[in-house]
């Protein structure tokens, strides 16, 4: 049997290849949307991919279960009762796909969605019992998958399913079967994953604190005490994912747009999204822009500040960089790209037009701002991270309300500091609250870990 897991960097997202080199076939299961890993694995291997398996209707990523049919003519297996409406394969309860010495076993395990599945695993040259239980979005290393997405109208359902899934039919497999879940740390669709990419039941059973439960109504208040930020990008997913995306093919051409042009599609309404790091932003950007660098959590940013629909331009340092994260917005349905500013910031500046700047601000310099009153911090990290010490007489207004149009308690022309952990998330504040006309904006550079460096105070 061929066994493969392929991780998408960013998105905590994990896709699988699971065939026979003596079959010369096969399967993936959840892939992303760009598919050339795939195809180059299958044609080192030997192996043409017959199968796409989408163990349910992803929220996070766009599936490229349409690219790899387009490109191989696989066939696209979901379950029968999946609401999609591009041609497929329905699955249920205990379908078995023979992939020569792979078998995959399919197992309804609903509770992240009413029609997850996951697929049992067995090497029929090693042994005839399961080796492996690929989980989709039920068990993750560390925790469980988020019952929610569907909607609050079947949350009560769901979180029984949830339940049911985990706690009886996942009860019948021993304690060795090896789990290889669809996500990991960086996902939003659970709490708390590892930055393990496997893990064997056995070993969840003991350490993740979601098995634990003696009873489902103790399980049912845990789960129901909080949820992950839900980006305003995944109803988007969902909806494109249930009727299959475009394919990449029809999303707009690479365009190298000049100032002018640059201009014209801004002032038609289109997002601009600047990616070069914060202390370049800090010096000089387009007005208006948003700085969104490359970091882990790029994507789940993205989908919270733009709207899925939105035109977008990009200011990047060069071609490579536009290629770069017009993968990335990809990835999460983020189709309308309309190009990026030939020559960058400068060809911008040079052109004659205006260009603002974020100041940012060095802990110590900020320190004394304070003391002399001359400054007030906003901090934007989450609830958790503002508990575990922050700034003395900062305010505090988590990014993610900031997004949902939320303002400080603060004069416009204000001097406020934003404050997050590295200086990441408090250059996108800035850039929100920029829009929304407040004039005298900065950041602190290198956020809270910088402050702790320079041996400044926190207070719980």
């Amino acid at each position: 049997m061929f066994f493969k897991q392929i991780v998408t960097p960013g998105l905590g997202c994990f896709s699988y290849m699971i065939g026979c080199p003596r079959a010369k076939s096969v399967a993936v299961v959840d892939p992303k949307r760009d598919i050339q890993d795939y195809l180059d694995i299958a044609r080192d291997e030997g192996m043409r991919i017959t199968r796409v398996i989408n163990t349910h209707v992803h929220a996070d990523h766009i599936s490229g279960d349409q690219e790899l049919r387009a490109a191989t003519g696989a066939d696209i297996f979901v379950h029968k009762d999946s609401p999609v409406t591009y041609a497929h394969k329905g699955l249920s309860e205990g379908d078995v796909i023979e992939i020569g010495a792979a078998r995959l076993e399919v197992l309804f395990t609903p509770g992240h969605t009413p029609q997850s599945i996951s697929l049992v695993v067995t090497d029929l040259v090693r042994s005839a019992e399961p080796e492996m239980i690929l989980t989709g979005d039920l068990l993750f290393v560390g925790d469980i998958g988020r019952p929610d997405l569907p909607g609050n109208q079947i949350l009560e359902g769901q979180v029984k399913n949830l339940y049911d899934s985990l706690y009886v039919k996942l009860a019948t497999y021993p304690d060795h079967m090896e789990v290889y879940p669809a996500h990991g740390q960086g996902s939003l669709c659970g709490r708390g994953m590892s930055a393990k990419q496997s893990s064997t039941l056995g070993y969840e059973r003991r350490a993740n604190p979601m098995l634990r439960f003696n009873d489902f109504e103790s399980f049912k208040k845990e789960v129901l005490s909080a949820f992950p930020v839900r980006p305003k990008s995944f109803s988007h997913i969902i909806a494109t994912n249930m009727k299959g995306a475009n394919l990449l093919d029809a999303c707009p051409l690479d365009r190298a747009l000049t100032p002018e042009q640059f201009e014209e599609e801004m002032q038609r309404g289109a997002v601009v999204i600047d990616v070069r790091e914060g202390a370049a932003f800090g010096g000089m950007h387009i007005p208006g822009s948003l700085n969104i660098g490359f970091e882990k959590q790029l994507a789940n940013w993205v989908g919270m500040v733009v709207d899925p629909d939105a035109d977008i331009l990009l200011v990047t340092p060069d071609r490579r960089d536009y290629e770069r994260m017009t993968l990335e917005l990809h990835r999460i349905g983020y189709d309308r790209i309309m190009g990026y500013l030939r020559d960058g910031i400068m060809g911008w500046l040079l052109s004659g037009r205006p260009v603002d700047q974020l100041r940012l601000i060095a802990p110590r310099r900020l320190a004394e701002h304070l003391d002399a009153g001359q400054a007030r911090v906003l901090d934007v990290r989450t609830p958790a991270e503002w508990a575990q010490g922050h700034v003395a007489g900062a305010m505090h207004l988590p990014l993610t309300d900031l997004i949902e149009g939320k303002t400080p308690d603060a004069p416009r022309d204000a001097e406020l500091v934003m404050l997050c952990a590295s200086g990441y998330r408090s250059n996108i504040a800035a850039g929100l609250l920029a829009k929304k006309g407040f004039t005298r904006v900065a950041s602190l550079a290198g956020g809270i870990m910088a402050w702790g460096s320079a041996d400044l105070p926190v207070e719980a």
